[in-house]
């Protein structure tokens, strides 16, 4: 069982031997038909990108699958196929596919991560279109050994340091590396991005250039209808751009079905949910929500700049209502409410939705989740 068999694998590393999924991959790769691949790279607004690419493309007439990750609720949100998350039996037959064709000790050494893209690869094989979101990285992520036919690069912005490198530079030129042709960039809030991409992406096109006057007036009218964000609508954009990249006509009810849940996703009346992380996320959502006022539903993970992202938020926050999580790599509950007390908040511990109070669940995909746990019993 596929479940069974990733349960025994870590979700995260402090080290990545990026020279297995490379090597694993050149082995099989023979075994494999590769689809016509985008490629997403980026610090926020893949998903979504994602999401709206493919549900355009699928509109189109195209079969379309889009790989995201990580998931909120069920493994099958990360594999989606023409409008549908991926079947248990159809991820069920590529898990036994890619057991037959691994080894044993290429199978065991995969990571989470990278045995998930070759499963979704596997899947994915036969269609038109697949839109590939990478992970955490960029040239060395696992989705970058396959070759593609366009890197769409979202805004990039200080996250996983760790992996990535501590300035923006460092960041924007691990994940630029991941471009082999040609790329097309999002408005990106660095400068530095810009630099870097005129050095080493020399082929790459900002996405206003594909947009005319009609673009913008399609992209307004498909934002009102989809009441999206600001920060959604830029995603929007930089979707319709890779359609005109593509030469491919398209209509304002190609994006009818395309919204992506746990992205400023009005979960109840009163209750918003997004799944951001960071400090360009959090800036986001300020300025979608401003002036109103929430509860935050909060925790973070350690290796998180928690404490400016609720200096960002602190403008629309009223109080802080702190979610439990059991999760090794959840900070310290005592750090956390040290920060919120410096910060001047107000702070209680989540104990479910009560009436009168509007809350905003924020944090990562792993606050969400266990959001929902609690909400749903």
């Amino acid at each position: 069982m596929l479940q069974e068999f990733l349960a025994n694998k870590p979700l995260y590393y402090d080290k990545i031997d990026y020279e297995r999924m490379p090597k694993t991959y050149a082995r099989i790769k023979d075994k494999l038909k590769l689809p016509k691949i985008i490629h997403l790279v980026g610090t926020n607004g893949k998903g979504t990108t994602g999401r709206f690419l493919a549900s355009a493309l699928y509109s189109l007439g195209f079969n379309v699958g889009h790989y995201t990750s990580p998931h909120i609720v069920h493994f099958n949100e990360r594999i989606w196929l023409n409008g549908n998350d991926v079947l248990d039996c159809t991820l069920e037959n590529a898990h036994t596919f890619l057991q037959e064709i691994l080894t044993q000790q290429e199978s065991e050494a995969l990571s989470y991560f990278e045995y998930t893209t070759l499963l979704a690869m596997v899947i994915l094989q036969h269609f038109d279109y697949v839109v590939l979101e990478a992970g955490l990285g960029g040239e060395k992520d696992a989705t970058a050994v396959f070759e593609n036919i366009l890197t769409v690069v979202t805004p990039i912005d200080k996250d996983h340091e760790a992996f990535l490198g501590n300035t923006i530079e460092q960041i924007a030129t691990t994940k630029l590396k991941a471009v082999q042709k040609e790329a097309i960039l999002a408005k990106q809030k660095h400068q530095e991005v810009y630099e870097v991409a005129k050095k080493i992406t020399p082929k790459y096109t900002p996405f206003e250039e594909f947009l005319e006057e009609i673009d913008k007036q399609k992209i307004q009218n498909i934002a009102q209808s989809l009441n999206l964000a600001e920060y959604l609508k830029q995603n929007l954009s930089l979707s319709v751009a890779v359609l005109k990249f593509l030469k491919l006509s398209y209509s304002e009810s190609d994006f009818v079905e395309a919204k992506l849940f746990g992205r400023l996703t009005q979960f109840k009346e009163n209750v918003i949910v997004d799944v951001g992380h960071n400090p360009l996320a959090a800036q986001a959502i300020v300025e979608s929500l401003k002036p109103n006022k929430y509860t935050l539903v909060y925790n973070s993970y350690s290796d998180k700049d928690y404490k400016s992202i609720l200096t960002i938020l602190q403008p629309i926050i009223k109080e802080v209502e702190i979610l439990e999580i059991e999760d090794n790599r959840i900070e310290q509950k005592t750090a956390l409410e040290k920060v919120v007390d410096e910060l001047g908040l107000k702070r209680s511990n989540f104990s479910g939705i009560k009436e009168g109070k509007n809350y905003l669940v924020f944090g990562s995909f792993k606050v969400v989740e266990e959001f929902l746990k609690v909400i749903n019993g």
